[in-house]
């Protein structure tokens, strides 16, 4: 392909979606070819660039996400579980690249996507950054080299926003940090806890999920034993980055075979 490969950005009026469409127009190997909104929303039929009070650029925002998904190469979603799960099927038939960046999909929603990626490519990956995906490599390393003697615990914290908790990447952690023990993480995650819960359990994940402010997002993997912890730790500063690991995820699709990939293997980790 030697022209740039052409990106929709659905969910355009949300603050990922304006940080995508800003991420997108600022990149040399990238065109941002549509905006997809729900129907009836003010920014519908207006130029992009003016309903984000800018400058118009020629691209103008619809609720018709297949007609703007059938101009496109790749489609980057920052949207809800179910407006995600209608976006695959489109993107499948436009044969577009599918990068999801969507949290708070419940396993049965996940399996959905599997038609879709009969078709096309979907990357999906509960965070998109370098930073991130290292910290899920190293936590599955520690998690492997450290028995049952050490809890494990996830602490998440976001802005006062976030609608859904745990965090994907609280969840991708937990995922790691059951593969490196070698357990399912629905066999030994602790997700609530509140009043006389008793003692912990010996080789549960737990997890805790703090909301306030205008947080982008930390976690932390605690290991904790008698005597001793070990605490992994990253921190977002700017949603920026997650932007640009889905760009990066978008590019990177375009010469693979139809499958669900995630961010570890954009990265090659």
């Amino acid at each position: 392909m030697t022209e740039k490969p052409g990106i929709v950005i659905t969910g355009g009026s949300g603050r990922m979606g304006q940080m995508l469409i800003k991420t997108v127009l600022e990149s040399d190997k990238a065109r941002l070819v549509g905006v997809v909104e729900r129907a009836g929303h003010a920014w519908v039929g207006q130029d992009i660039g003016t309903a984000m009070g800018g400058a118009a650029i020629g691209v103008t925002v619809t609720d018709d996400a297949l007609e703007a998904f059938s101009k496109a190469q790749a489609v980057i979603d920052f949207t809800a579980p179910e407006a995600t799960l209608a976006f695959s099927k489109l993107a499948a038939q436009a044969r577009a690249v599918h990068v999801i960046g969507t949290t708070g999909m419940s396993e049965e929603q996940i399996a959905q996507l599997e038609p879709a990626a009969r078709h096309a490519v979907i990357v999906r990956a509960g965070n998109m950054s370098l930073g991130v995906n290292l910290l899920v490599q190293l936590t599955k390393k520690v998690a492997a080299a450290l028995d049952e003697d050490f809890d494990i615990e996830v602490i998440e914290a976001h802005h006062h926003h976030k609608v859904d908790a745990p965090s994907g990447t609280a969840l991708m952690l937990g995922e790691a940090a059951a593969e490196g023990r070698g357990v399912t993480l629905a066999d030994v995650a602790d997700r609530g806890r509140d009043g006389i819960t008793g003692a912990r359990k010996r080789g549960d994940i737990g997890f805790t999920a703090i909301r306030g402010g205008d947080i982008v997002g930390e976690h932390d993997v605690l290991f904790a034993a008698a005597g001793e912890r070990i605490v992994l730790r990253h921190m977002a500063t700017d949603r920026a980055i997650f932007a640009r690991g889905a760009l990066k995820a978008a590019l990177w699709g375009q010469d693979k075979k139809p499958g669900e990939y995630d961010m570890i293997d954009v990265l090659g980790l």
